[in-house]
Order: structure tokens, then sequence, then C-alpha cells
């Protein structure tokens, strides 16, 4: 792999750029792999990583059915936090955020973290309350936050509009150290790691069946042929419950489409990122100007990549009472993705009903946040066959036993 720098930039400069060579390597599949990851997203791409560096296994193939990165990793609005009401909750998110801290220096590759702080409004005196309590759990779980005025609120957000018609602004959950990163940045500079220490990234190759023998896979189907495999990892988001199908078990979730757009480029108006949960919207502003928003999952269960009108009038009329200044922007594009959601609105990292299967999905509309994170927690459940500290808490195990970690507050509008 060779390394990005300074110096490398202006040696490749005086070569018309000619000599940088692929990112990551377009393989073939091979027989027989120790591990198989289906799902070239950032959680797939993160997990085979943590796989190598954390314990020595690089005999991995992480299969996409489409292009690497192109399902919900390069179809969201890229904001990190931790600040959660459940101690379980807590501790992956933020393991997920102190990793994205250090990671463009890790991968040598700029993921554009950027730790511009996140703004959590209280619109309503039963969400203020609310906020509190996860501000107090906070402070018990090392997260930090803090509660803000309103008055202080104005002067971070000149834009935003503290006495709206409908639900005036009383307060705010302020998480500085939360931010963006660049949602394709991430998966590439997984994917160029990997594939430097000889892990296959196989795109365009679909899974259509699952070969078992008693209790144990012992190879999978594919668009590209049979492989063999001694361990199998799904991290397919929206598409978990089918493969789970495939492979004879069922999972605890739905399916339904998350949309999202952004606005023409403006010059720069604000440098956080607001999510405002009673009036069901959130947004922030990309390095280029676009203003990136966001609101609710659909209503109804699909497995729909596009948006829809009604979206965005719910969305951008919402948004409206607290931004006015938005009221005369233009939308630039819009789309959709399918995501996976639990009862509780926590993820699920387990073991299955079939011996060498592990799984890894439920993250609903909060997976990009938790990519680093998750990888670390689901490398070291399929590395041991156990999960570890951070993943024994979201087992399937805990449906039947009624142990939720119940996050549909946290959840409450789609982030």
């Amino acid at each position: 792999m060779k390394k990005y720098s300074a110096f490398a930039l202006v040696k490749e400069a005086f070569n018309n750029h000619l000599g940088w060579g692929r990112a990551w390597r377009h393989a073939q599949p091979k027989k027989r792999y120790k591990v198989i990851i289906v799902g070239a997203g950032g959680h797939g791409l993160a997990t085979a990583y943590y796989l190598g560096k954390n314990f020595g296994i690089r005999d991995v193939a992480v299969i996409e059915k489409g292009w690497l990165g192109g399902g919900n990793t390069g179809r969201n609005t890229t904001i990190i936090r931790s600040n959660y009401l459940q101690e379980e909750s807590a501790a992956i998110y933020e393991k997920s955020r102190s990793l994205y801290e250090t990671l463009s220096q890790e991968l040598n590759y700029n993921i554009m973290f950027s730790p511009r702080g996140v703004m959590m409004l209280c619109q309503t005196e039963h969400e203020l309350r609310a906020m509190k309590r996860t501000y107090y759990a906070n402070r018990l779980f090392g997260v930090q936050t803090e509660m803000v005025s309103p008055m202080r609120m104005k002067e971070m957000i000149p834009i935003i509009n503290t006495d709206g018609p409908r639900y005036p602004i009383l307060g705010g959950l302020w998480q500085p150290r939360g931010g963006t990163a660049r949602h394709d940045a991430v998966a590439w500079g997984y994917a160029r790691a990997i594939s430097s220490w000889g892990a296959d990234i196989i795109e365009n190759c679909e899974v259509t069946g699952i070969v078992r023998e008693a209790s144990k896979v012992a190879s999978i189907q594919t668009t590209k042929g049979s492989i063999d495999c001694e361990k199998l990892c799904f991290v397919v988001a929206g598409s978990s419950s089918l493969l789970a199908e495939l492979a004879g078990f069922r999972l605890p979730l739905e399916s339904v489409a998350l949309q999202a757009l952004v606005s023409e480029p403006i010059k720069p108006v604000m440098d956080c990122v607001v999510m405002a949960n009673t009036v069901h919207g959130y947004m922030s502003q990309s390095d280029k100007g676009e203003m990136v928003i966001g609101g609710g999952a659909d209503g109804c269960n699909n497995y729909s990549q596009r948006g829809s009108f009604q979206h965005i009038e719910e969305t951008v009329r919402a948004l409206i009472e607290t931004f006015p200044i938005i009221s005369r922007l233009r939308q630039l594009r819009q789309w959709g993705g399918i995501v996976d959601m639990t009862g509780d609105r926590s993820p699920i990292i387990s073991k299955t009903p079939v011996e060498n299967i592990f799984l890894n999905c439920g993250w609903g509309t909060g997976g990009f946040k938790a990519i680093p994170g998750s990888g670390w927690a689901t490398a070291e459940l399929v590395a041991h066959g156990n999960p570890g500290k951070l993943a024994a808490p979201f087992s399937l195990a805990r449906f039947v036993e009624g142990r939720m970690i119940d996050e549909s507050i946290a959840a409450a509008v789609a982030h």
C-alpha cells in the first residue's frame, strides 16, 4: 500500500499523478476462506479490519452484491455522536466516536472527521426533562455533554429561531465532541487497509444460497460460484432478514426506507449539527456548503432506495419553523436507504442458531456513527466465538429474556 503524504503528493505531481495505483484490489473469490463477511459497507469493512488488526485473521473475504459502500454507508447523513441514555449504548457509541477521532491517521486516509458538535433541541417540557435525564446518565458513563439555554444556543447558532410559533426552544443537549465524517471516505479507508494485507473485496457478488452441514455452514452459493468458509458473518443492514431466511432462522427486524436530501450549496451559516426530535428533522452543513437534511423513517415496511415528495414536504416544513432562513433554498438531490429496526431500537451483535454464523444488524437509523465500534465488537465476537464486553448486551437472547435496551427516545428522529 502506497503511503499518502505531502511528500508523495509532490513526488507524484512531477509524474503527472500516474503512479498512485488503485486504492484496493478488485479480487475474484478463492475456493475457501477462514472468514466470509457478507456486506461491504462500513460495518462489514470495519469488522474485516479489526479482525486483521486485533486478532491477526487476514484470510477474509468481504462480499458485496453491489458496489463497495453502495448501501447505507453511502446513503446517510454522516452524524457521529454518543449521547445515549442506556449504559450499553453509550459504551459502544463512545468507543466508536473515540476511534473516529484518530481514524484518519490510523488508516492513512483522510475521512474528513469534523468534531463540530451536535445539538439536540428541547422543544417541549417533557423533552427537556428527558434530555436532562440523558445528560445525567452521560455524566455517569463518562460521555461529555452539557445542557445549554436558549440564549446561549442563539449565540452558537445565529440562524436558529428560538421563539417558534408552535414549539419554542426551551434548551438543548450539547455534545461538543460529536460531529460528522465523510461517509465514502470511511468505507474507502477501511477497504484500502484490508486489501493491503491480502483480504479479498469481491463486488457484484450476491449470496443466493447457504449450504449447511448439520448445525454448521459449510459454504455459500453466490453469483460467482460456491465458496467454502469456516465462519460466516452477516453485516447487510436492511437485508439481514433475507439472509437469515436463507440460513434457516428468523430475526426480530423490520426493514424500512430512510430518506434524506441536500440543498444547493450556500456560504457557511451553521457550524454544528442540530437535531430537533419534536418537529422531526435534523440538519448540518457540509464542507461544500450544502444543507444536509433528514427526518424520520418511512411509516411502512419496504425495501425502497429512493425518495418521495411526501418526505420532502414533511421534513422541510418542520425544519423551516426552526430555521426560517432555509425556506428559499432549492433542493439539489435526494436519496433513500434501507434500515433494519429492532423493537427496542438497539442493534444486534450476536451468535445465531447456526453454530458458525454471526450477525451484526439492527442499527436502525444510527448505523454510520457506530461503524468503528461495531467493527471492533463484531471482530471480537467472530474471532473468539463469544461476544466481548461491548457486544454482550446486544445478543439475540435479549428478545427471549425480555432484556430490552430501550433507545426509542434517542432514535425518535432518524440520525
